[in-house]
């Protein structure tokens, strides 16, 4: 079992996957756009060379091949980062994938602004949104190396199109490769009252840090419910509702454009089952920046500091 305290990427915890699959699914196979190392995928190339295919910088045509080996019952793995996938393969993913159900297993590294000093034209915080309102498309953002694991391999049992959304820099891992993961289930990380908040991907590890430092320095009274929303697609709309039952305002945090993602699809449920007062934290309609993911996160309001002032603010 891996350490906790390790610091691993979600990265990191697919390529550990990918291995795991390839050697008990031969029908696993991988598809890379010439980022092979990038997303990870570089060790199953190594060892399966005859299921690993290299489409070089033509995501379009990595997607419409993708679509073809799912057809002859392998499940395949489209690799690249957010920004190329699905950004710049959009229509073929919507024709040929969803509208087909076909199985294929989209993943997109490098997401959000923790991507850092790549700058603004590599930092995915459009994906989500490109991605949710398609049919068919189940949408996963893991939280630390772990439950990237977990993930990965839950979308392999699982028939039709997915994307897994992963991302660059490593972390504090806030799992265990022997936690439950079940796709549609949120995880309450945190029981708590009068505060929901509500995160997907290592941005959580800032949300508990912000929560533990309010509680133990007595800003707050009381210790907010934290959920982590693992899937945001399709999203589980009674642990929300359970919990906003309780709390009556819910504060959603995510490293991704305000409009059209996690929060977006929070309020959705909410303004047709259980109205109540909702603020999302993240990118407010603007492109990133280069600088490291800790500077970035701080900037835009993302790192414990700013979560601990929208905290203050809201309640």
């Amino acid at each position: 079992m891996d350490s906790v305290r390790e610091l691993k990427s979600t990265r990191q915890g697919f390529g550990k996957a990918l291995l795991e699959l390839g050697k008990k699914n031969k029908k696993v196979v991988v598809l890379s756009a010439d980022l092979t190392s990038s997303v990870q995928a570089h060790k199953f190339e190594e060892k399966y060379p005859t299921r690993f295919f290299q489409a070089g910088v033509a995501e379009q045509n990595m997607i419409s091949m993708a679509t073809g080996l799912s057809l002859e019952s392998f499940i395949p793995f489209a690799t690249s980062f957010g920004v190329f996938v699905p950004m710049r393969c959009l229509d073929q993913i919507r024709v040929s994938v969803c509208y087909n159900n076909s199985n294929v297993k989209l993943v997109g590294s490098h997401c959000g602004l923790s991507t850092g000093e790549d700058g603004a034209t590599h930092q995915a915080l459009e994906d989500v949104a490109s991605l949710r309102s398609l049919p068919n498309m189940t949408i996963i953002e893991p939280c630390d190396y772990n439950q990237t694991i977990l993930a990965t391999k839950a979308i392999v049992n699982m028939n039709g199109p997915a994307y897994l959304r992963i991302h660059r820099p490593k972390m504090k891992q806030l799992t265990k490769i022997s936690s439950k993961f079940k796709i549609g289930k949120a995880d309450i990380i945190q029981k708590g009252e009068k505060l929901t908040i509500i995160t997907s991907g290592p941005v959580l590890v800032e949300v508990i840090k912000a929560s533990k430092i309010l509680v133990k320095e007595k800003i707050i009274n009381f210790k907010p419910e934290i959920i982590n929303c693992h899937t945001i697609k399709p999203i589980d709309y009674k642990t929300i509702i359970n919990s906003v039952k309780k709390t009556n305002k819910v504060l959603v945090i995510q490293d991704h454009q305000i409009v059209g993602g996690l929060g977006s699809s929070v309020c959705e449920v909410l303004s047709q089952h259980f109205p109540a007062p909702v603020k999302i934290l993240g990118m407010k309609d603007k492109f990133g920046e280069s600088g490291s993911p800790k500077e970035l996160w701080h900037r835009y309001g993302l790192d414990h500091e700013g979560i601990m002032r929208e905290i203050k603010k809201f309640v």
